[in-house]
């Protein structure tokens, strides 16, 4: 199951920019960056790409053919595209890749980069797409967005994704979120361009770690979405994940004197027994990520029995969610 985004009113800078007509305009929309990307910083979130959906970065088919894996703003330095590209080319040698960058130095220094299969534009959230000689415009597969909406206000991010949303395939993904500065720990919306109208549906809330150090709930906050960041409080969602989440921490906690990874999992685990909609499979929880799948948690008649009932009544909250595909 997945959740529809419909965008709402909105009054951040980028929501009035769409309300005063910027999509007719080729001018760049967004800004600039920070830009500082270390090498390697998301190579986690290529290794969840290829485990989630490898099918749709091999696929030539129809106008699968030629269309783009693009990064929306890699930053001073075009590391994480070129890295990207040559993990993803090893499944698929023709996958066109392109780099976007709202900042001109950061495109002119990315240049001496670019080859046939690889490209380096100026853009923002409309992306620098070209007309190809039949007339159409040039189409995109996935995007990764990643340390970039951060920097808006709230009401920005459903706008952004409604313009990504104009150049994505239908089957497409957006991959948006926030990393650590090492990309050991990052939360990311996972969301699925609907087949028949450019918006998207959200089939996930990952969270990834490296399981390096102690596993604690607590630490994900700092690196949750824009689209969460600021919820984490009582009565949303989120909040009571993050308490139902170490609820299933600390009841687990004798997992770890086995490592991490086996506290990570039996934590997940746990969670899917309290009634939230996690995948549980090991091909995700033993690699250290955790998806969190809509409808996010069954009725609010159930999420309002406490962890130690929902235990001895032995309720469990898969039967409400997504069958795990």
């Amino acid at each position: 199951m997945t959740s529809n985004l419909h965008s709402k009113a909105a009054s951040g800078p980028l929501s009035r920019l769409v309300q005063r007509g910027w999509r007719r305009s080729r001018r760049p929309v967004g800004q600039s960056t920070r830009g500082k990307t270390a090498s390697n910083r998301l190579r986690r979130v290529d290794a969840f790409l290829l485990l989630y959906d490898a099918h749709l970065l091999r696929r030539e088919d129809g106008l699968f053919a030629g269309a783009w894996f693009v990064d929306l703003g890699y930053g001073a330095e075009p590391v994480t595209t070129l890295e990207s590209a040559a993990r993803f080319r090893r499944i698929n040698p023709l996958l066109p890749v392109m780099g976007v960058e709202i900042d001109p130095a950061r495109v002119a220094a990315a240049q001496p980069f670019a080859d046939e299969r690889t490209a380096f534009r100026l853009g923002g959230f409309n992306l620098p797409l070209r007309r190809l000689e039949a007339g159409q415009s040039e189409r995109v597969r996935a995007i990764r967005a990643f340390n970039v909406l951060r920097q808006y206000e709230e009401a920005d991010v459903e706008p952004a994704w409604s313009e990504l949303a104009q150049a994505a395939l239908p089957g497409a993904l957006l991959i948006e979120g926030t990393s650590d500065p090492s990309g050991s720990l990052w939360v990311a919306n996972i969301l699925r361009r609907e087949p028949s109208m450019p918006r998207w549906r959200l089939e996930a809330l990952v969270f990834s770690t490296k399981l390096r150090t102690p596993f604690t709930p607590e630490t994900f906050q700092a690196v949750l979405p824009k689209k969460f960041i600021h919820r984490v409080r009582p009565g949303e969602m989120i909040y009571h994940f993050f308490e139902a989440w170490r609820q299933a921490a600390q009841s687990t906690v004798h997992e770890r004197v086995w490592g991490e990874r086996r506290h990570f999992i039996a934590a997940g685990q746990t969670l899917r027994t309290y009634g939230f909609c996690v995948d549980v499979r090991r091909r995700w929880l033993a690699r250290g990520y955790l998806l969190l799948q809509p409808p996010f948690y069954e009725t609010k008649r159930r999420m309002n029995i406490n962890p130690e009932e929902r235990r001895s009544k032995h309720i469990d909250g898969a039967e409400q969610c997504a069958q795990d595909p």
